[in-house]
């Protein structure tokens, strides 16, 4: 059960925090209700307390976790990802992998389409989940951590980028893309 003023988790919405627990009259009897404000974007979700745990509504990670975690998108940028299907099915799976209770699922959305965009431009709708899940990532971590949202999310995406560059650099001059001079 969370207390008033608690960080929370909401899935596909992000960090909030709970404002009030309010009672609300339901078929004749009485529910409480946590009423949580989205930092992101100041929306206000009304959520069961009966129900907070099949919506998915959790504690933030750990300290440690967070940790862990930022580590492993530091060091996992050398993988290669298989994109077999083409865009629209991606974003369907992608989307519903969002809403998931999970912020390692979140997380593996992020890294994926962190790992395509290195190969490839991505759809309007892939870089739209790529936004989203970055939001997600990087808001629940900058809480935790105590860092800038901002440098977190550029941090990671010069990562990636990084890593990009410096494959392209190291190819062989006759496979390596080829400037414009003008």
């Amino acid at each position: 059960m969370f207390a008033l003023n608690d960080l929370v988790v909401y899935p596909a919405q992000g960090v909030g925090i709970i404002e009030r627990i309010d009672r609300q009259k339901i078929d004749g009897g009485t529910c409480p209700f946590y009423v949580v404000r989205i930092r992101s974007n100041n929306v206000i979700l009304m959520v069961p307390v009966n129900n907070a745990d099949k919506v998915g509504l959790r504690p933030l990670v750990s300290h440690t976790e967070a940790e862990r975690i930022l580590q492993s998108l530091r060091n996992d940028t050398g993988r290669t990802i298989c994109t077999g299907q083409n865009w629209n099915r991606r974003f369907r799976e992608y989307s519903e992998r969002l809403k998931s209770h999970s912020l390692h699922v979140v997380i593996e959305v992020l890294r994926e389409l962190l790992l395509i965009g290195k190969n490839k431009e991505l759809s309007f709708g892939e870089r739209r989940l790529q936004e989203l899940s970055m939001n997600l990532v990087a808001g629940e971590l900058a809480e935790v951590l105590e860092v800038s949202k901002d440098a977190l999310r550029e941090e990671l995406f010069d990562i990636y980028t990084q890593c990009c560059r410096q494959k392209i650099s190291s190819l062989p001059e006759q496979l390596a893309p080829t400037e414009a001079v003008g």
